[in-house]
């Protein structure tokens, strides 16, 4: 008999990289012996090669959404009897969390770092971030959770600070990168091409940027950094952000206007990868990012934050740069030294061989192990 897996998320965004992993894994661990359930608010992720249950009850503000998500989700495993349950939410009752998006209580502390008073007391009255916190305790305490995806030992690192979790419950898996699909070779197919469609010379020191949710994951100091930095240096920021006129105008104050592009959201990152030097993500926090992995493996030496899980996969100097997500005065300088004729170049072997070992079959036959051994 298959193995009846159900997997929780709660909204599919092609955009997202949490639902990306969960797209790449559905297709991943549908090639073995398991039946596969999903159970979501909304999926569009093209054809359907396993169940979809949708979860879909009325609500009113994204406490309501979160909320009438996990009752409904109840239900349905009160009358599935699956043999194991992996929620990618903050739902009590689940066999395997996999925390994909990091540790809430961890990321308030860092948000809390650049906010002043008013916005601290802001988010600790908050509803929304009041009920996250309360779920995410009720989870990591429930009896019934057998095991905790981590990510990144980061990710392993805030939940036994923050919920004493024990650690024989906590595994670090990270996540898969398709190595055939994001490789160096890449750039001979789209390298001048991207960059004639956008206005850049071939010669040019180019930085890109991948990500929604520009706040968190570091664009304001970005921009602020590169406009320290030599005025050859190009940057594409690649992405979606429902604010995104205001970085555009910020761009603008800082005289960058003519330096920076922005692409807006893209269906396929790969001519960006290949048409880059480097990739860059100054994050206030970030779990993993599957982009940076993305980026390594197409040969792009990373400047990451050391708040960023894949910070654990760069080797300063050899393969990219870690600093802190506020230190502009840094972040600045690594940008200016990576663009130095011939650096990243030299560092694009080193990249790819970061993740080299971090293959969709890798992560899956660990998801796999993982699954028999609750069993």
């Amino acid at each position: 008999m298959p193995i009846r897996l159900a997997l929780i998320r709660q909204r599919y965004n092609p955009f997202g990289g949490a639902e990306r992993f969960v797209a790449t894994t559905l297709e991943a661990l549908g090639q073995h012996d398991l039946s596969l359930t999903l159970i979501t608010r909304e999926w569009r992720g093209g054809e359907r090669r396993h169940e979809v249950v949708e979860c879909r009850p009325a609500y009113l503000g994204r406490l309501g959404r979160d909320r009438s998500f996990a009752r409904c989700v109840a239900s349905v495993l009160e009358r599935e009897k699956f043999d194991l349950v992996q929620s990618h939410e903050r739902i009590a009752g689940c066999d395997i969390f996999r925390a994909g998006d990091g540790v809430h209580a961890a990321w308030l502390e860092q948000r809390s770092r650049r906010q002043n008073l008013f916005g601290r007391i802001a988010d600790r009255l908050s509803p929304w971030h009041r009920y996250t916190l309360s779920a995410e305790r009720t989870m990591f305490a429930d009896p019934r959770l057998k095991a905790v995806i981590c990510i990144s030992e980061l990710v392993r690192n805030d939940i036994r600070r923050f919920y004493a979790v024990p650690d024989e419950k906590l595994h670090v898996i990270y996540n898969g990168v398709d190595l055939d699909r994001f490789r160096p070779e890449l750039a001979q197919e789209y390298r001048s091409a991207t960059r004639r469609q956008h206005g850049i010379t071939d010669d040019a020191p180019l930085f890109l940027f991948v990500g929604a949710g520009f706040e968190r994951k570091g664009v304001a100091a970005l921009l602020e950094a590169l406009a320290t930095a030599p005025a050859e240096i190009r940057l594409m920021i690649v992405g979606s952000d429902k604010h995104l006129d205001n970085y555009v105008r910020q761009a603008a104050r800082f005289g960058l206007a003519e330096r920076v592009v922005f692409t807006g959201g893209v269906d396929d990152a790969r001519p960006y990868y290949a048409a880059a030097d480097a990739f860059i993500l100054p994050t206030r926090y970030e779990p993993l990012s599957n982009a940076v992995l993305e980026a390594l493996a197409c040969g792009l030496p990373a400047i990451v934050s050391s708040q960023c899980g894949a910070a654990e996969l760069i080797t300063p100097g050899v393969s990219g740069y870690v600093c802190d997500a506020l230190d502009v005065a840094a972040l600045g300088q690594q940008i200016s030294a990576l663009a130095r004729p011939g650096v990243a170049a030299a560092m694009r072997p080193a990249a790819r061989a970061a993740v080299a070992h971090l293959s969709i079959e890798a992560m899956s036959a660990r998801l796999l192990e993982l699954y028999r051994s609750l069993l």
